[in-house]
Parts: C-alpha cells; structure tokens; sequence
C-alpha cells in the first residue's frame, strides 16, 4: 500500500511538473538550439538560409565596429561595477546602522529601481540637457560651463554609467543589508569585549562574513553590465560618433535593422560565452565560500 502511494505521489509530481516542462522545451531549448545552429549560416529572414560555416567569426575578426563595441562594453562594466559594489555596501552600512529615517532612506535609495527603464533615461535626459536641465542650471550657478553631456564624445558614457549606478544600486542595497541583518550580534558584542575598535569590527568581521554578498553582487553586476542596451539606445543611441554603442546594440542593428541575422547571432554567442564564463566563476566562488563556513 506504501509502495502504491508513493508511485502516485510520484505520477501527481511528474504531471503537475510537465507543463512547466513543455514551455521551457517550446519557447527556451528550442529556440537555443536553433540560435546555436544559426551562427554557421547567413540569412536575412526573408531568404533560404545559406550554411557559410565559421564564415560569421571570420567577418567578427576583421570588423572594427564590433571591437570597438566590444571595447566600449567592457569600459561601461569598469566604470559602472566598481562604484555599484562599493557604494551599495557603504550605503548599507549606514541604514543598517543606529540612525533616524531609516525607513525613509531605504524606500529612496530603492524607488528607483522600481521605475521603467524608459522613465530612467527619459528623467535622466531632461537634468543633463545643457540648456535647461538642474545639471546644466547648477554648473552655471557656480560659475562652470555646462557640459553637452549626451553629445560629448567624452561624457556621453559617464552621463549613461551615472544614470544606471543611481537607477540600479537599491537592488544592491538590498542584497547587503540581508547579509549585515545575518551577522549574529552577539559577534561584535564579544569584539567590543576584546576592546576592538569601529575599523577592526569592520574588517575582521564584517566584510569578510559578508564575503559571499560581495561574490553574488559584483558578478551579478558585472554580467548584467555586459548587458546594458536600453540606457544606449534610448539616451544616445549609440553616439555620438559611436563612442557608446556596446555589443548588445550592435547585435541588435545587425539582426534587426540591416537584417544579418547569422552575423548578429554570432556576436551574441561570444557574448554568451563571456557571461558563461562569469556565472561558472560565481558558483565556484559561492561554493567555496559556502565550503569555509562549514569548516
């Protein structure tokens, strides 16, 4: 009778699971396979694809236009990373910490990662704009010359990794402060007992017990950074003279405006490699670290 019930708890389980299991077979594996298959061939939607084997690798070799896309990516995960990590942290800290408003500072450091990404570049837009914008207004109160943020080829990517620190550090914020809410306190009462002072408490204790927060959050941040395609296209679109278009956009103009599918699926796998690589290097880091503590 046990036997009998457990085959049917089973049969319940694999029914209840197989819906689930047909749309990821439809709309994710399917299409996979098929976008790995389409980087050895040439098409342009309308026509008969034409298999060119690495024909799409040699062409990404010698494009110029996809280095300096890749280049302008990597150099937007530099400038935007780093910043996000520390600041997300040290922001955590201070809410975490014993001080008034802490509601209020959580919900503003939050509310905008709530918000759409057209509403972001839009908003952000508008203060950079040189002529009316509260950027342009303040530089000129202090007796600087506005800067043509979005147009200048050298503060066009600085004005988008600005825009996307401020939009996207509360989910950060929020990842720190559940670590910092997981320290038991009872370990920096017996650190003040061993008379150690506020920088000790913090690097003894604190940041390495944290240490699987910081693996989660930079390589998160670095992957969804190599992503980055809205903030591009809706504030600059690539310009000016092409000093922000990322990887991400040039895929999108190859497949979708000059209808190189093949082309822009191979640029997209490279691309998938490289955050490959980054998740593989978060799950050995999250391993180990899960590993230590358990020593």
């Amino acid at each position: 009778m046990a036997v009998y019930r457990k085959r049917r708890h089973a049969l319940l389980a694999y029914l209840l699971f197989a819906p689930f299991c047909v749309l990821l077979f439809v709309f994710r594996l399917i299409p996979f396979v098929n976008s790995i298959r389409m980087i050895f061939y040439k098409w342009d939607i309308l026509g008969t694809p034409k298999y060119i084997g690495l024909g799409n690798f040699t062409r990404m070799m010698s494009d110029k236009v996809f280095w300096s896309s890749l280049w302008h990516t990597v150099y937007f995960v530099i400038l935007t990373v780093p910043p996000i990590v520390v600041l997300s942290f040290l922001i955590a800290l201070l809410i975490n910490s014993r001080i008034s408003f802490k509601g209020f500072l959580r919900s503003a450091f939050y509310l905008p990662y709530t918000l759409t990404i057209s509403v972001v570049c839009l908003t952000w837009q508008m203060l950079y704009n040189p002529y009316f914008g509260l950027i342009g207004r303040m530089m000129k109160a202090v007796g600087l010359q506005p800067i043509n943020w979005l147009a200048d080829p050298v503060w066009a990517m600085p004005a988008i990794v600005i825009t996307t620190v401020w939009w996207t550090i509360g989910f950060c914020i929020v990842l720190y402060l559940a670590g910092l809410q997981q320290i038991p306190a009872s370990y920096y009462e017996a650190a003040e007992l061993d008379g150690a002072n506020g920088f000790q408490r913090m690097f003894y204790i604190t940041i390495p017990l944290l240490k699987r927060v910081h693996v989660l959050v930079l390589v998160t941040q670095i992957i969804a950074s190599l992503q980055i395609f809205g903030q591009v296209y809706i504030m600059t679109g690539g310009g000016p003279a092409g000093r922000t278009r990322t990887l991400m956009q040039y895929v999108y103009e190859q497949g979708f405006r000059y209808f190189r599918m093949g082309y822009a699926q191979a640029m997209a796998f490279v691309l998938f490699l490289v955050m490959l690589v980054f998740a593989y290097l978060q799950l050995r880091l999250m391993m180990t670290s899960a590993k230590e503590e358990l020593i």
